[in-house]
């Protein structure tokens, strides 16, 4: 496999930075490390989406970026404090991140039961976020007026979950997100629950909404169709920043140039390998596997790039590493059963 050194492309200003990121969870016998040492910076008004296989940490770090959750070590800092300051979100007291969620952050999750009170009508649903924070009456009436009519829902603004489709439903949670005004938008399999049709009509939606109100955004998801809707994929496996893939806007730009209308353009994108701050990468596991490169492989340097190449006798492929596990002395009840299934067998 040949690495090209990634092309540059225009600084932007980083709305989230996260260095070497851990996160594990520990239970009373076992400890499940989900990021292990992820890095990841997001410019302001991004589109960003996350693909990942389960328990690859994605939905931990969508959490984390949300206040939800706390880190157990790394760096990561959001410009989601007071008058847009830095906030360290390791670091933020408890009240810090409170005011951070309620002000600075909108959610939308897959199941409705979390966007949404099913016995209140589309605009209350909207509104009670406005409520909580202490909005007047003029100014949440023209708010929630504006949300709707941006999802396209004004006229349903009456309606209970029950008589929403399921399209509809997630186009007032994302209504509901933005009750706050937030600066980051967060949403964790947002189309998980729909057809492919509305999938793509919602993943639209987002982009309306990030470009109209200059939101940075972060759509996590297995949906594979989501590097048509966004301005860069990130990979995330076994808790660390994989790869990424970026559309190459040159050749949009050109099409445009030349008279094509954007819907037949025809994208190509280009997937990168991400190499972090010590010189580390991952290869995807199908590729090692077709290449043969195992648990060693030589590194040489051509005019091109550097060659990766598998070695004669280099082990077995390499596998993604298992959880850490610490566990503790077994007590002498445990003791007894283990020597009674020991017995069975």
């Amino acid at each position: 496999m040949e690495i090209i050194r990634l092309p540059d492309y225009p600084i932007m200003k980083p709305f989230i930075v996260c260095e070497n990121l851990v996160k594990i969870y520990k239970t009373a016998v076992l400890e499940v490390v989900a990021l292990q040492g992820l890095d990841l910076t997001v410019a302001a008004g991004e589109l960003l989406g996350i693909v990942g296989a389960s328990g690859s940490g994605k939905s931990t770090l969508l959490n984390i970026l949300g206040g939800l959750d706390r880190p157990s070590a790394g760096r990561i800092v959001v410009n989601g404090g007071n008058d847009g300051a830095p906030l360290n979100l390791l670091k933020a007291s408890d009240s810090d991140l409170d005011a951070y969620r309620r002000a600075k952050v909108g959610f939308v999750w897959q199941q409705t039961a979390r966007n949404l009170i099913p016995y209140l009508p589309a605009q209350a649903n909207v509104e009670l976020p406005m409520t909580v924070d202490g909005m007047g009456g003029r100014e949440k009436q023209a708010w929630s007026q504006e949300l709707l009519e941006r999802v396209g829902l004004w006229e349903h603004r009456h309606h209970r979950l029950a008589q929403l489709s399921g399209g509809q439903q997630q186009r007032v949670a994302i209504a509901v997100a933005l009750a706050n005004k937030p600066q980051l938008l967060l949403a964790d399999e947002p189309t998980g629950e729909l057809d492919s049709t509305t999938a793509q009509e919602i993943l639209a939606l987002f982009r309306q909404m990030n470009e109209t109100y200059g939101l940075t955004t972060i759509i996590v998801t297995h949906d594979p169709a989501v590097a048509r809707a966004v301005d860069r994929v990130v990979t995330i496996r076994d808790g660390r920043t994989s790869s990424e893939t970026i559309c190459r806007v040159a050749d949009v730009e050109a099409a445009l140039k030349a008279g094509l209308e954007p819907e037949d353009i025809e994208h190509r994108y280009e997937e990168y390998v991400v190499v972090d701050a010590a010189g580390r990468l991952q290869i995807p596991p199908e590729l090692r596997e077709e290449v043969g490169i195992g648990s060693r492989a030589t590194l040489e340097k051509t005019e091109a790039g550097v060659l990766v190449r598998a070695v004669e006798g280099g082990g077995e492929t390499a596998v993604a590493p298992a959880p850490i596990i610490a566990e503790e002395p077994p007590s002498d009840k445990q003791r007894g059963w283990r020597r009674w299934l020991r017995r069975r067998e």
